[in-house]
């Protein structure tokens, strides 16, 4: 294909990136991961709506242009208690978006959902806990209902940077409908180093968002092309590798786009070279042979 990258994706690692990260617009984004010779998308946004906002309309359109496309989804990452939705709001908003990105899974193909663990929303630690196990622990029971697997990240919430909750929500409350993402540049933006973590909970990793980033002179964070930053992102995937992850790696450049400052948008010529950087790092490891 062209523009494909000459290393092509290494055996046994599946490639997909958070598509509005490319573009807004979902033809953009199709055509982004095509230039890459993947043919995977993780959906978060169309058009600036999220999955389970849009209108069934809008939804089917965009489920046959993916289909039509031979475009696989790897996952829809969700609001689910994510940054903008602290432990003191209204769970119905979780409980309604869970019901309609059931259904709506079952059309793209996907069993994943990235979710967070919520802000406190002002609470003492524990209560915000006490009322994050609760949702969760109803929410993952929904979830294996449903046939999907919740999948939460290292990015806002109560379980947001400590491995030890993050492993108490998938061995104390969750059961096989709660598992973990983990995003290597969140470390860096978040005041902590990320390999002692993936370490901790490798064995319950089902997703990976790349990301890379630095933080200046001045305290600011900035994100930058993968392995050229502070988030040891050739660590992180070589552990990965070595412990036999066989999930996708899914790019987040963040280089355009700041979805929770609201701020920039998809820039697709960056989208691509970050995905050639990663397929470079990746061969630099030592991986060989592809599989898209």
């Amino acid at each position: 294909m062209p523009g494909r990258s000459a290393e092509g994706p290494p055996a046994g690692i599946l490639f997909a990136g958070i598509g509005d990260e490319a573009a807004p617009g979902l033809a953009d984004q199709i055509g982004a991961v095509a230039e890459l010779g993947w043919n995977r998308l993780e959906l978060r946004t169309i058009g600036g709506t999220p999955v389970a906002r849009l209108d069934e309309r809008a939804f089917r359109r965009a489920a046959d242009r993916l289909a039509a496309a031979g475009t696989d989804v790897a996952a829809v990452a969700s609001k689910i208690g994510d940054w903008s939705r602290p432990v003191t709001g209204d769970f119905a908003l979780d409980l309604d978006e869970l019901d309609v990105l059931a259904r709506r899974c079952a059309v793209l193909g996907t069993r994943l959902v990235r979710i967070m663990s919520y802000p406190s929303g002002g609470l003492d630690d524990a209560e915000w806990g006490r009322r994050a196990r609760e949702r969760l622990r109803e929410l993952a029971r929904r979830a294996e209902d449903h046939g999907l697997v919740l999948a939460h990240e290292n990015c806002a919430g109560w379980a947001a940077d400590r491995a030890d909750r993050m492993l108490d929500l998938v061995t104390g409350i969750g059961g096989p409908a709660l598992r973990l993402l983990f995003d290597i540049g969140n470390g860096v933006a978040h005041g902590y180093p990320p390999l002692p973590m993936l370490r901790e909970i490798l064995p319950y990793v089902v997703h990976v968002h790349v990301k890379d980033a630095l933080v200046g002179k001045d305290g600011e964070v900035a994100f930058v092309p993968p392995g050229t930053g502070q988030a040891e992102v050739a660590e992180c995937l070589r552990s990965l590798l070595r412990s036999g992850y066989h999930g996708v790696l899914s790019i987040e450049p963040h280089l355009a786009l700041r979805p929770h400052l609201g701020s920039g948008s998809g820039d697709p010529a960056a989208f691509v070279a970050y995905g050639r950087a990663l397929e470079s790092l990746i061969a630099g490891l030592g991986a060989a042979g592809g599989r898209r």
